[in-house]
């Protein structure tokens, strides 16, 4: 593999679009880190819907490479592309339940189907509430497959000041989840306080 770190990151239809955003600004700014995205249509909706007019077409100018919902043919979906891992953020329940029964129907979930298989890290931010017993057990059974779940609750310990920060801090703890060193964003618990070095 090259230098590079590879990561995947897809985007479902589930609200908090800006999270999927914010990973792919964190990660632009980073040279070693070459970025593959996947936005579904319902993904694509919810980014103008949550966000403005030009918010999907600034998360495809953001990646290094877009690949099409529709294609699952593309590299990615296969074992063979050489890869870190991969964020699904936000994560749908319909996302994460495909995922968790190898539903691999469209190149997102197939995707992250090859990232369970190929024993790659898979981050996924579900992103429903309340939950039921169906999302429970969807989450349980994708876990043992070996994914993680991070759902996007605030870590107050950081006293953020504004929803941006929150957004940041979740953004930054899924990448590092991934593979991708945060530091100078992160904000870490040293025991005392929070500190982001």
């Amino acid at each position: 593999m090259s230098g590079k770190h590879r990561l995947v990151i897809g985007m479902s239809g589930a609200s908090g679009a800006v999270l999927g955003l914010r990973c792919l600004e964190l990660v632009s700014e980073l040279e070693q880190v070459e970025c593959h995205l996947v936005v579904t249509p319902a993904a694509a909706r919810t980014l103008t819907t949550e966000l403005d007019g030009d918010a999907h077409s600034r998360a495809i100018s953001l990646a290094d490479v877009v690949h099409p919902c529709g294609d699952v043919g593309a590299a990615i979906a296969s074992g063979s592309f050489r890869c870190h891992g991969m964020i699904v953020a936000p994560c749908s329940m319909r996302t994460l339940s495909a995922i968790a029964y190898s539903l691999s129907d469209n190149l997102l979930t197939r995707t992250a189907d090859v990232m369970l298989k190929e024993r790659r890290r898979l981050v996924l931010i579900g992103r429903e509430t309340p939950l039921h017993a169906g999302h429970l057990e969807a989450m349980l059974k994708v876990t043992n497959h070996g994914a993680i779940i991070l759902p996007p609750v605030p870590a107050f310990y950081t006293r953020p000041a504004s929803l941006d920060e929150v957004v940041t801090q979740i953004a930054a703890h899924a990448l590092e989840l991934a593979g991708v060193e945060m530091s100078g964003v992160l904000v870490r618990w040293d025991g005392n306080a929070a500190s982001s070095t």
